[in-house]
């Protein structure tokens, strides 16, 4: 008998073992069902988008107000904006789980709370002419932000070692740009990504994307054998590619980067009913789980304060 049972109880085991990590393998890569359209909120003017990997994140260009969307249930949860206040681009910090965000022609940056919307610290970048904080970057070394009106690079940079402690404002820094980087009239400098000890950004009003040095602030054109992306937007990093968003154009151009970012070819082009059409215009995207999700920022659009508003979902190359 008890031989019988010992029999019995290494089947299951050997049938558990056999089963389980199977079945937790494909669970693993199956992906999670996504909305192919997710609906913002009228009027709300929006031009930023980031993800945490389980929620999108939008912000509003009217008063800075920010949208928290679950990505596979839809379920959204508002964060109360103020007047004056106006949110461009945004990306997310897991290691001190903020949103740190673009302030527009405000000339600062902010640190929200991701759960909260709360705004923890406001980071100033005066200046004697106007400055727009376009768009920006969470690296291991800091937060990098685009004005696009000046060849200057806003710089927050984090403290040395483990600490996940949100800096003092009187730590936010200017570095001046210098090489290739020329400004022309329109906008300059704004959707900005990390690559390592680098820095790449698109320039709209030109469409050259630029390796910037983020210590010393050498930049240099990315070759892209003549391939220009006027209206680049906001950019995101692909598997092996990089995203650019070119805006009044409808439509995502992939690049092909080689590793040193000195040379990128042009190897395909995302279009989309949901942001085909001329007032449309997608401004930014953020890639979770072999998605991309597009946000609609339909500049130039008639009564934008009663306009629709929604968020486009695009297959990723891959």
């Amino acid at each position: 008998m008890r031989q019988l049972r010992w029999a019995v109880g290494l089947a299951v085991m050997i049938m558990a073992g056999s089963v389980l990590p199977a079945s937790a393998h494909h669970d693993h890569d199956r992906r999670p069902a996504q909305p192919d359209r997710i609906e913002l909120p009228n009027g709300w003017l929006p031009e930023g988008i980031t993800t945490d990997g389980k929620f999108l994140y939008s912000g509003s260009r009217a008063d800075g107000a920010i949208v928290k969307i679950a990505i596979r249930s839809g379920r959204t949860t508002r964060f109360a904006g103020a007047a004056g206040r106006v949110a461009v681009g945004i990306d997310y910090d897991r290691r001190r789980d903020v949103l740190w965000v673009a302030g527009g022609a405000g000339k600062q940056v902010r640190a929200q709370d991701a759960d909260t919307g709360k705004v923890l610290a406001t980071y100033a970048f005066p200046s004697a002419g106007a400055r727009f904080v376009n768009d920006l970057t969470v690296t291991r070394t800091g937060v990098y932000a685009t004005d696009s009106l000046s060849k200057e690079l806003l710089v927050i940079p984090f403290g040395h070692g483990r600490s996940a402690k949100l800096p003092a404002a009187g730590r936010a820094r200017i570095v001046p740009l210098t090489g290739d980087l020329q400004l022309a009239e329109g906008n300059n400098l704004n959707g900005i990504v990390s690559y390592g000890q680098s820095l790449v950004a698109v320039q709209s009003n030109t469409g050259v994307l630029l390796r910037i040095d983020p210590r010393s602030g050498r930049t240099r054109q990315v070759d892209t054998g003549g391939t220009t992306f006027v209206n680049g937007d906001g950019l995101e990093r692909g598997r092996g590619v990089l995203y650019v968003v070119q805006n009044r154009f409808n439509k995502i151009a992939v690049v092909d980067l080689d590793r040193r970012q000195r040379t990128g070819e042009l190897v395909d082009t995302i279009e989309r009913s949901d942001f085909a059409d001329e007032i449309d215009v997608p401004s930014t995207v953020a890639l979770v789980h072999g998605s991309l999700f597009v946000v609609n920022a339909r500049f130039g659009i008639a009564s934008p304060e009663t306009a629709a508003y929604w968020i486009t979902r695009a297959d990723a190359r891959r």
